[in-house]
């Protein structure tokens, strides 16, 4: 499919051209706060069964354009689909979230992982192929992927986790086996985005969760530079599509942080002023009020003021230091889009 790009004015502010406004969108801006999108859960039931339906994956990737009309719309998947296509069963358990019925224990497991998981995965290209014709042109569709550390963590843990402990076991004392799945993650990962974009989305980011989970020096070795090669031959493969990087936690590790991406989301951890003070104008940032802000109006005013004020003139796209919320009131969720556009395009 022909990737056209012409007039997105996320686009543009990916690359750092000059916009009559800042782009906005939210991250997980297609969800459990939209009636619609609880309407469709209803149906199917399985979360991971909307994931794996091409029409319904399409249509709640398009809600929140439709309701909020933000900028960019982002696919409606999830970042452990990959990883499941590689041979891990996964089911998501009330009261729990995503849960591995197998795990990453040894060499041998990751011998038996599928190399051709990123074919398998051919009903989110065909997502991504409803959504781009469906969706308005002047509006982006940023495809993603977990980064390969966060996936590695999954994979070993089986689930979500506060310790880490199983897996930065084995970053200090098995750190080849690890670097051998991180590379596997990597090599699928950048085939999967290229499909992604193939199919027609005009962006890609990275999500890496959880590197924050990691001392600085141990960050770089087995999360930010697999993100930096994924972002080098995305690059290299397509250059005239955005990449976008973000790892949340990892505020004070930026001073470090380099590639060939072209934006980097900053979480709410970490002041904007902060991340523009060491980036300037090298990449543009994206981000960053806490999400919870939502709740008030008053609230997201003050912090949608403070950050315009401080990313004017700057390369920057609205969006939240993380994911928004489930009980966010629809009405603010608009409320957020529509100021963000209305104050930067005075």
């Amino acid at each position: 499919m022909k990737n056209e790009r012409k007039n997105m004015i996320f686009i543009d502010a990916c690359f750092g051209k000059k916009t009559p406004y800042t782009p906005v969108w939210m991250m997980r801006q297609a969800g459990r706060y939209l009636p619609e999108y609880m309407e469709i859960r209803k149906k199917v039931g399985n979360f991971l069964d909307m994931t794996k339906n091409p029409e319904i994956a399409a249509e709640v990737t398009i809600q929140p354009v439709r309701r909020l009309n933000v900028d960019a719309a982002i696919l409606f998947s999830d970042i452990l689909n990959l990883p499941m296509e590689m041979g891990l069963p996964l089911r998501f358990e009330k009261g729990v979230g995503p849960v591995f019925e197998k795990t990453i224990d040894n060499e041998e497991d990751i011998e038996k992982l599928d190399s051709n998981a990123d074919k398998k995965i051919s009903y989110v290209y065909e997502a991504v192929k409803l959504i781009r014709a469906e969706l308005d042109r002047e509006k982006a569709l940023i495809g993603f992927a977990g980064s390969p550390w966060t996936i590695a963590t999954y994979m070993v843990e089986g689930r979500g986790s506060k310790q880490y402990a199983k897996i930065k076991k084995i970053v200090y004392t098995n750190p080849m086996m690890l670097h051998r799945l991180l590379a596997f993650n990597t090599k699928e990962t950048i085939e999967y985005l290229s499909s992604q974009i193939e199919a027609g989305a005009n962006a890609v980011m990275v999500f890496d969760s959880w590197g924050g989970a990691l001392e600085r020096d141990k960050f770089f070795e087995f999360s930010w530079n697999y993100m930096k090669t994924i972002a080098k031959e995305i690059k290299e493969k397509y250059p005239d599509v955005p990449v976008i990087l973000f790892s949340k936690g990892v505020g004070l590790y930026m001073s470090d942080m380099d590639g060939e991406f072209d934006v980097l989301g900053v979480d709410w951890n970490t002041p904007i002023d902060y991340a523009l003070g060491i980036f300037k104008d090298n990449y543009t940032l994206q981000g960053n009020m806490e999400p919870t802000r939502l709740y008030s109006k008053s609230a997201t005013k003050e912090a949608v003021e403070k950050i315009a004020s401080v990313m004017k003139g700057h390369r920057h796209i609205f969006n939240l230091g993380h994911g928004i919320l489930p009980d966010v009131p629809v009405e603010n969720a608009k409320y957020f889009v529509d100021l963000c556009k209305e104050i930067t395009a005075k």
